[in-house]
């Protein structure tokens, strides 16, 4: 059996069989390296064992839209928990290739671990980065380490913010500067490639392979203080697979399943969706804060275009840090539907909601850090986005979810 089919076997039956065959796998794959040679290998891991739970079973509360279902009144580890290696090869002092395979719950229902990242680095001076390859991706200031638990604060990525972004990988090209400002740093970042993988649609998947990313940002570093402006898009490929998923809802009130002229208007085959950000950073001593703001414009009528934010502010007491935080997003319908079977799909990607969080930090030893948290989410109860297995009439908008997690480094 090869070492593929081991991490393979170990997600599909438990993520925490994943973990452990990680670690013991990890020492026999690393290269021998000459002392002599100015090529090097390192390998890096990182993880997280995590525990959840909400106060209803109307609807599942999940991490992003990549997730397929979610987590209600019974404590899961479904959500949270991840293991993931990363393997980098340094060939001399400009040229660097990486690879990061994680597993994590997705699309399909499973922990099959994927490549996350394999790409090539080329750094023709020490100020000019080139990558090519499966890149992660960074349509929002920190969401390219979005599953690295151990660099967040939270115990999450703030859901209001991030969960619109289900996309983890393109394979393309980037390219980043950083231009010094007496003891200041100005970086910039462009990146173009395509999308892989797919988003869970109720039974079915949504593919969006092939679908043209670009992007940029423009990042000013000034004492504790890191400021981000950027943008990115998406031109959809394909459409919604709605027929299945609308059709057992459509066909017994009117006898006939969703018309040519419904599809159409809710194609997202050649729409491109826009993500507009600004975000700033601070850390100084023992006080950690951020302030993040959003606004994703959708070029499909099948999905609500929205804005969002969050502040977060931490306080460091030796080993432990508590912190508290707010975030909101706001969805903007349309009031173009043709029928009552296109305001069904409308309404289904609607999100109006408020999230009050609270949580504990304790790096208890190196590398390993403990989380408590509470989500205080209180919507309105037409807000049914991104939950899975929403049970519409019944869902009030309000739900608590408690979560324990422990992140680590290796």
């Amino acid at each position: 059996m090869t070492i593929a089919n081991v991490f393979r076997w170990a997600a599909r039956c438990c993520p925490l069989k994943s973990v452990a065959l990680a670690c013991l796998v990890a020492p026999l794959i690393v290269l021998p390296v000459s002392a002599e040679s100015e090529s090097a290998f390192s390998l890096q891991g990182f993880g997280t064992l995590g525990m959840a739970r909400t106060t209803t079973d109307n609807v599942e509360f999940v991490r992003d839209l990549s997730q397929p279902r979610g987590i209600s009144k019974e404590w899961s580890g479904l959500i949270d928990s991840v293991i993931g290696v990363q393997g980098a090869w340094r060939f001399n002092r400009q040229l660097e290739a990486v690879v990061q395979a994680n597993s994590r719950y997705r699309y399909d229902k499973t922990f099959t671990p994927d490549i996350a990242w394999a790409y090539l680095k080329y750094d023709p001076t020490p100020n000019l980065s080139l990558r090519a390859g499966r890149l992660g991706t960074e349509f929002f200031m920190m969401a390219d380490s979005r599953w690295v638990g151990y660099s967040f604060l939270t115990v999450r990525p703030p859901g209001d913010y991030f969960w619109y972004l289900p996309f983890y990988s393109i394979s393309g090209a980037d390219a980043a500067i950083s231009i010094p400002l007496g003891e200041n740093v100005l970086r910039a970042k462009a990146f173009y490639g395509y999308s892989d993988g797919k988003i869970p649609l109720a039974e079915e998947q949504w593919d969006i392979a092939g679908s043209p990313m670009a992007g940029a940002y423009l990042e000013y570093q000034v004492g504790p203080w890191q400021v981000r402006g950027s943008y990115a898009n998406i031109r959809f490929e394909r459409d919604l697979p709605l027929a299945p998923v609308v059709n057992p809802i459509v066909v017994p009130l009117r006898g006939s399943g969703m018309t040519a002229t419904e599809l159409a208007f809710l194609s997202t085959r050649h729409t491109r969706t826009h993500y507009f950000s600004v975000g700033a950073v601070y850390d100084n001593g023992p006080w950690q804060a951020q302030l993040m703001l959003n606004h994703i414009d959708q070029g499909s009528r099948a999905l609500e275009s929205s804005t969002a934010a969050y502040a977060l502010i931490g306080y460091r007491w030796g080993a432990v840090t508590p912190y508290l935080g707010y975030s909101w997003v706001r969805s903007h319908p349309r009031n173009d539907s043709l029928n009552f079977v296109t305001s069904y799909v409308m309404d289904d990607s609607r999100s109006t909601q408020d999230t009050t969080f609270a949580g504990m930090r304790w790096d208890v030893a190196r590398n390993i850090a403990l989380k408590a948290q509470w989500d205080g989410i209180r919507g309105q109860a037409s807000s049914i986005f991104p939950y899975r297995q929403d049970r519409r009439g019944n869902w009030d908008g309000k739900m608590d979810i408690f979560s324990l997690t422990m992140d680590f480094v290796f």
